[in-house]
């Protein structure tokens, strides 16, 4: 009966110290992945397509916000200069994490809002919201690799 409760014991005081090692870690994967929307943004405004790029996965997959699909790293870069040159050329996209949902220690699905204003003009079918700027939601899951977190998939859709 005392191997039952000094195993019980044991156990409890495991996790009792796990738990703030696991909130430290959740706490800097946070910080981690905030830093990468960030960047994420400070690429868009500067118009550079491989920076904008910088975190995605060769093999990543990428909805805009027209429903337009893309698979792949190359061809997100691809798209994105195109934009950064045309419609979007000169745009500002400010993005805000609303919720990051670690679906494991690995895998990280984040929400996101993004306002796009300055664009030369919006894609068919969209429309600006009434500051003139187009709102929209993303959402991206990332994965933690031995270099850091790798953004996996995107899907945009308009708010406005």
């Amino acid at each position: 009966m005392h191997s039952f409760w000094r195993t019980l014991g044991c156990a409890g005081l495991l996790v009792a110290c796990a738990a703030p090692l696991a909130l430290a870690q959740s706490e800097k994967d946070k910080a981690d992945i905030a830093a990468i929307v960030q960047s994420e943004g400070d690429a868009w405004n500067q118009g550079d397509a491989e920076g904008f790029a910088a975190h995605y996965a060769e093999n990543g997959s990428f909805t805009n916000v027209i429903g337009q699909q893309l698979y792949g790293r190359k061809a997100f870069i691809k798209q994105h200069a195109l934009i950064f040159s045309t419609i979007y050329k000169g745009s500002h996209n400010t993005f805000q994490i609303t919720h990051i949902n670690f679906v494991r220690p690995d895998v990280a699905v984040v929400d996101i809002d993004g306002i796009l204003s300055g664009a030369l003009r919006l894609p068919p079918g969209l429309k600006a919201g009434e500051d003139g700027a187009l709102h929209v939601k993303l959402q991206e899951v990332l994965t933690k690799e031995a270099n850091g977190w790798t953004i996996r998939f995107t899907s945009i859709t308009s708010r406005s």
